[in-house]
């Protein structure tokens, strides 16, 4: 049998209160204020779709007993990327094999469950990890601003320690065109919600889903977890009331503590439902956008000893609540602000000495010295052991999975950075081996040398003028 073995997601915990939107907008559009109920998930201004990829791979791999990934699919219609594959990126940045195979799939909401479904049918000898993540830009005061917000969901896919079976998948292509983002655009550009709901998920769902259950032979009333993303809070339960799924079995989309994640959502929402489903459940996943896809699974008794190392409840928790409405604008460049003449340096990425220390840079990669033992980052010709100083003696050594301490810090109001004061210092780690490291969402009066410390995959520097954007590992304060 193929399905999945285990999962995983993140959330930016970093949640904007909707009422400060509303309160910045409402004197244009009144109606905004029956919808700024709750918070929504934003990204730091250091975070996107690769970083957000990247932890929750890094969760999902965490609870797994997967022994290699061969594949590896990365769904999003917010590449930072057009012409650069983003999946390698993601790839090496999780330390995975170079022989591995890399996709990127987008263009369209229903991108990671078409990416789902193409890995469930090529039945894949050895594990597949999928990774959805989705950044969504919105205008300013709009609904979208209101009801979208930031997530990543990963699933590894085999035949191995399956928690959840595929039963059957549908798909059916058609296009309807409920919103569209052109090639020149940097907002969807979306029609009237009755319409959507009426000609375009009520209309397209039904037929697929009903030829889905007819060829597992399973009744509706079995779905024990209806998986629909959509941002219209009503629509999931007409669907269910349409298809004779019970009102109990849909999966809440969180609107109104995290938003609508685009095509990163379904498997969100997934995730959300094997958390709490039981054994012998079964679990509809639908993905629509220019169609339906409609994949079915059954839970497994493995599911009652799997406990993800992430997953949506403990995402939740994990939060820090924003206020600053203005920020939010800023750290997605909807304003143009005044950064200064110290943010005017030019950021040119030399891609000849990115492309040599690129373990270092992207896979955080140190050096243990075969003759002592010695662990070091950055990784050199000689080994920094002084009774050692053994030369061409390191092997590969990561450091993407270790926890440190602070040793030195420093707050600088005086060094760019686009959420002042900028915040680095040394940072020691357990075993061995320190490096100075930036410091990021740090909450004033909460760093303090001996504070424990997590390292993250970030943006280091956008290169405006080119189009780069430059990424680095950051250390965060562990609560």
């Amino acid at each position: 049998m193929i399905g999945v073995s285990a999962h995983g997601v993140y959330v930016p915990r970093a949640r904007l209160n909707k009422k400060s939107i509303a309160t910045a907008n409402s004197w244009f559009d009144a109606s905004l204020n029956s919808i700024a109920k709750g918070e929504r998930a934003i990204c730091n201004w250091d975070e996107d779709t690769i970083t957000m990829a990247v932890e929750a791979a890094k969760n999902c791999l965490a609870s797994s007993n997967a022994a290699q990934i061969k594949s590896l699919y990365l769904a999003s219609t917010t590449f930072p990327f057009t012409d650069r594959q983003n999946s390698v990126v993601l790839s090496e940045a999780l330390n995975l094999q170079s022989n591995i195979r890399t996709m990127d799939i987008g263009a369209s909401q229903r991108s990671a469950t078409s990416s789902l479904i193409s890995l469930l049918e090529s039945d894949v000898e050895s594990d597949a990890l999928l990774v959805s993540s989705e950044h969504r830009r919105s205008k300013a005061g709009s609904r979208s601003e209101m009801l979208w917000g930031d997530a990543a969901g990963a699933l590894i896919i085999g035949h191995k320690n399956v928690i959840a079976e595929c039963i059957g998948v549908e798909t059916s292509a058609v296009d309807f065109v409920d919103h569209y983002r052109g090639e020149e655009s940097d907002f969807d550009y979306d029609w009237e919600e009755r319409w959507i709901r009426d000609e375009g998920y009520l209309k397209v769902i039904p037929p697929a889903v009903e030829k889905l259950l007819n060829k597992a032979n399973i009744k509706s009333e079995e779905i024990a977890h209806l998986v629909l993303p959509s941002d219209q809070a009503r629509t999931p339960g007409a669907i269910a009331k349409k298809l004779g799924v019970a009102q109990e079995a849909v999966v809440d989309n969180q609107i109104s503590s995290v938003g609508v994640a685009g095509a990163a959502q379904p498997i969100v929402l997934f995730s959300k439902a094997l958390e709490t489903a039981d054994p012998g459940e079964y679990i509809l996943v639908l993905g629509f956008g220019q169609g339906c896809d409609a994949i079915l699974f059954r839970t497994t008794e493995a599911i009652t000893k799997y406990k993800p190392f992430v997953g949506v409840e403990s995402a939740l928790a994990n939060r820090r609540e924003e206020m600053n409405y203005n920020k939010f604008l800023s750290f997605n460049n909807l304003i143009e602000k005044d950064i200064g003449k110290r943010g005017e340096v030019d950021k040119q990425t030399y891609l000849s000495g990115y492309n040599r220390r690129k373990d270092l840079l992207t896979g955080f990669i140190g050096g243990k010295c075969r003759v002592c033992g010695t662990v070091q980052i950055p990784r050199e010709k000689y080994c920094v052991n002084p009774e050692c100083n053994a030369l061409d003696s390191q092997d590969d050594y990561t450091f993407a999975d270790k926890l440190g301490t602070v040793a030195t810090w420093t707050a600088d109001r005086l060094t760019f950075d686009w959420n002042p004061p900028a915040y680095f210092g040394m940072v020691k780690f357990d075993g061995g081996g320190k490096i100075m490291m930036d410091f990021t969402e740090v909450e004033e009066g909460k760093i303090d040398t001996g504070s424990r410390v997590s390292v993250h995959f970030r943006i280091r520097q956008f290169d405006s003028v080119r189009g780069f954007r430059k990424y680095f590992w950051k250390a965060v304060i562990e609560d």
